[in-house]
């Protein structure tokens, strides 16, 4: 079954695929590791505060920068990893949580936590968000298989007006119940709070990605379509059920603990795939590293684009995502 899935790889419905030499441990993924780990080393002494001048410099290194950076890596490689599945399923380059309504489904689970705890623990919060984000993900791939015309803007467009209602019926019930802090803290992604004892959670990515890896193999052939998944032996509806399950777990551990990050799984997959082609074993790892650098990149951008003060990553990665988003949109109609 293997060795017919991987001559099946490539023939995707909505766009050609590619299956490349999947050899992992490279010179250029070598040098992307020592990137990522050069990037990590200057997030650690990137801040206003001064860490070798002060008595208790390096106890604020420990409780503050480890974490931080910790985070950084971690989230980086659970929102790339969600995009990529997600654009794998869907066979759609422009989709990711952020364009699927993923993220907006995310902030109502929070926000009904919120309402029915007044003072929710981080465990509460997440739980709201991984279900609703479940819930979301699966309200969006009903209305997909609804969808005769899969055009590569027809998806995304869909998913971002799903998204726009479940933003309004959010910021309808906060204004209703003086709830707008709650909101407007969440649509601000910054790590700028992220100190020892309020990331921890974010360390359950590293199951996530691990379940990935163990189904890789059998998500590629769910996104070569139904009926071909099938024909190889595989349950489609099962895998799809458990794909979505993965990626509303990293991302509502991500919104939980973090908030916001747009468009961090649409360019990372993109660049990956432009490249190494759309088996998801062989991409995994580099989605993974280049995630946590375009990440760490940006939050560094974030500390010092205007120190001592600090703007939240999510307008950075907005700004440089909405870009790369725009420049996709032309090269798929140059390619036609």
């Amino acid at each position: 079954m293997k060795n017919t899935a991987k001559k099946m790889i490539g023939a995707g419905n909505s766009q050609p695929q590619r299956y490349y030499n999947n050899k992992k441990w490279t010179k250029p993924f070598i040098l992307a590791i020592i990137i990522v780990f050069i990037l990590g080393i200057i997030s650690l002494f990137t801040g206003v505060y001064d860490i070798q001048g002060q008595v208790d410099g390096r106890d604020m290194f420990f409780i503050t920068r480890v974490p931080r950076t910790a985070a950084l890596m971690l989230t980086g490689a659970a929102m790339s990893m969600s995009g990529l599945v997600m654009q794998l399923i869907t066979q759609n380059r422009l989709v990711e949580p952020t364009t699927t309504g993923t993220i907006e489904w995310s902030g109502l689970g929070l926000l009904i936590v919120y309402l029915i705890f007044p003072a929710p623990t981080l465990v509460l919060r997440m739980t709201g968000a991984i279900m609703f984000s479940f819930i979301g993900t699966m309200i969006f791939f009903l209305f997909l298989r609804r969808v005769k015309l899969r055009s590569s803007l027809i998806v995304p467009i869909i998913g971002m007006m799903l998204g726009a209602v479940i933003s309004a019926f959010s910021t309808f019930i906060g204004l209703t119940f003086q709830m707008t802090q709650n909101i407007e803290s969440w649509f601000v992604g910054s790590f700028a709070a992220v100190q020892i004892g309020r990331y921890e959670y974010l360390w359950l990515i590293i199951i996530v990605t691990g379940l990935i890896f163990i189904y890789a193999d059998k998500l590629t052939l769910a996104g070569l379509g139904e009926d071909v998944a099938t024909s190889l032996g595989v349950n489609y509806n099962k895998i799809i059920i458990l794909g979505t399950g993965l990626i509303s777990f990293a991302v509502g551990i991500v919104t939980a603990v973090i908030g916001n990050l747009p468009f961090l799984g649409l360019i990372v997959p993109n660049i990956v795939s432009m490249y190494r082609g759309d088996n998801l074993r062989g991409n995994l790892p580099w989605v993974c590293v280049l995630g946590m650098g375009v990440i760490t990149l940006c939050d560094i951008i974030s500390r010092t684009i205007i120190m001592p003060f600090e703007v939240p990553v999510s307008l950075i990665l907005g700004t440089v995502g909405s870009i790369v988003f725009i420049v996709i949109l032309l090269r798929q109609r140059r390619l036609r």
